[in-house]
């Protein structure tokens, strides 16, 4: 009997091991009790599960791979912009200048018009909902007077977070060989940019509707790229709180993304899943995959 016993114990053991994938390139942590899905499963090609209170790396799929972060950049235009732009109430003037180059790349753009005068924040939540670029470029020269300059401060912070495996050429994401990070970066990225109040409301909002302008006299309404994919926020146990989708080709769809379940937060960063704009979009499949297995635990 207690032979029966230990073999029971033994093959529950194997398992669970074999279940939650853990091997070259994929981990679990031991401490997580739930039955966390196994990240090779999923569409994208890089993927990384963190507890937000704790920091803790619960799964993990190439975590450490060199990818193209694409609009997950916008994270960090975001953060500076939050930390260094005193009075986010100011106005700020969206540069003429910045368009024909936005216009040629074929950067996705919030909507704000060339020379409109716009609200810090209100250009924030264009970083973070609609992905605008003109957003990224306009805060960029405000903070630090060009883009080149704010890409030093984007790439100082990622030392100071140790973002060892990311490199900034941009504040947009659009594809350049050297603008290159992980997704485990990004998840550093992403938790410590929610410990900031104001960021964390901006990434948690689905819809924003900015303030009249002479462009815009009753302002204008955008929505988050990452819940107009979505049918409903819920799953298993809690629900998606917010998220920043990211795609060019060479990066494949990209998510960053928060969620709460059983009163407990997550961070789920996924990279280089195939597809485009066009087809379903399996980043968002994905980030919904993994949480509902989370919640069925």
């Amino acid at each position: 009997m207690l032979a029966a016993a230990m073999l029971s114990v033994i093959l529950i053991s194997f398992t669970a091991f074999f279940v939650l994938g853990q091997g070259k390139g994929e981990t679990v942590s031991r401490t997580e009790q739930k039955d966390v899905e196994n990240l090779n499963g999923l569409n994208s090609r890089n993927a990384v599960l963190m507890d937000l209170e704790a920091g803790e790396i619960l799964a993990d799929k190439g975590a450490d791979e060199k990818v193209y972060p694409a609009s997950l950049t916008k994270i960090m235009t975001a953060v500076l912009a939050v930390e260094n732009i005193p009075d986010l109430q100011e106005s700020i003037t969206v540069p003429d200048g910045i368009f024909p180059g936005l216009y040629a790349e074929g950067a996705s753009l919030a909507g704000f018009c060339p020379g409109e005068e716009a609200v810090g924040m209100d250009l924030i939540y264009g970083v973070l909902l609609p992905s605008g670029a003109e957003c990224c470029l306009t805060l960029a020269g405000r903070i630090a007077g060009s883009e080149e300059a704010f890409v030093d401060m984007m790439n100082e912070k990622a030392g100071e977070l140790g973002m060892d495996g990311t490199h900034f050429t941009n504040s947009t994401g659009l594809q350049d060989e050297n603008h290159y990070s992980t997704v485990r970066d990004i998840s550093t990225l992403l938790r410590y940019a929610l410990e900031n109040e104001t960021f964390r409301q901006v990434f948690t909002s689905s819809r924003h509707s900015t303030s009249p302008s002479a462009c815009h006299p009753e302002g204008f309404t955008f929505v988050s790229t990452m819940f107009q994919e979505m049918s409903s926020a819920q799953v298993n146990g809690g629900e998606i709180l917010g998220g920043k989708t990211g795609y060019t080709k060479d990066a494949g769809l990209c998510l960053a993304s928060l969620a709460v379940i059983d009163g407990k937060e997550y961070i789920l960063v996924t990279a280089h899943a195939n597809g485009n704009h066009e087809t379903k979009q399996y980043h968002v499949q994905d980030a919904v995959k993994v949480y509902d297995q989370i919640g069925k635990s």
